[in-house]
């Protein structure tokens, strides 16, 4: 476990300048296009390297430095502790997409489609295939309603403008993870994310207090509270 622990940071390590380079990509505002070039010098964006710097004139871009690559390692090693090994790549594939969504949300408040649904739709094929290989389609179904419950739960919020569209995919798409862990472990997911996101809410009025700044408005990134959410409650499943 150690040494897959390990080579989980050191993949993770080494997976995050292309990650960095998405986030950057995608942590735009509503209605911008997608940023494919550093502002300054116009050099093409891929890989980004640790302190967050443009490589051609050394321009800030998204995150500070290091910060995206301890993420990411964490969540790389998060992942394979959670989960059984036949669960490894399904893990593995959450914390990739999902730290590119959750750093995006934290800096711009919004959860690109082309991000959200491609998380769900690679949860979906490898939950296809791995219930297949294990013997057990019937989960299948399971990880199909709890799917559809979280979408539709956190849908309402949507409609009532208190929420971004992508947050009932990210939902979706969480919601048939956690159903491969049963019904309980969705609603510890549930539990997991309403406490996080409150405690950070609270932690944040309170800071504006103390500093005796206006409160003129708490929006709440729900990604990384789902993405969060979700991983703890799979880590305390037996």
């Amino acid at each position: 476990m150690i040494a897959s622990v390990v080579g989980a940071v050191l993949a993770g390590v080494l997976a995050a300048p292309a990650v960095r380079g998405l986030v950057v990509r995608y942590a735009v505002p509503e209605g911008e296009p997608w940023r494919t070039a550093c502002p300054s010098c116009a050099r093409e964006l891929r890989g980004l390297p640790p302190t967050g710097r443009c490589p051609g004139c050394r321009t800030g871009l998204g995150p500070g430095a290091w910060q995206v690559e301890a993420v990411t390692a964490a969540a790389a090693a998060g992942a394979l502790a959670a989960g059984r090994p036949s669960d490894a790549l399904l893990l593995l594939w959450v914390a990739g997409v999902g730290v590119v969504l959750g750093f995006t949300d934290a800096r711009v408040h919004r959860l690109p489609y082309p991000l959200s649904w491609t998380l769900a739709a690679g949860l979906a094929v490898l939950l296809t295939v791995l219930e297949l290989v294990d013997g057990s389609p019937g989960v299948l179904l399971r990880c199909l309603l709890v799917a559809l419950a979280a979408g539709a739960l956190f849908e309402l919020p949507v409609w009532l403008g208190l929420m971004g569209p992508g947050d009932s995919v990210l939902a979706l798409g969480l919601g048939a993870l956690l159903g491969r862990y049963g019904w309980s472990a969705a609603l510890t997911g549930l539990v997991a994310v309403v406490l996080l996101a409150g405690l950070w809410s609270v932690g944040v009025l309170v800071a504006a207090l103390v500093r005796g700044r206006p409160v003129r408005g708490l929006e709440v990134p729900m990604g990384p509270f789902l993405l969060l959410g979700t991983l703890l409650a799979v880590l305390v499943q037996p």
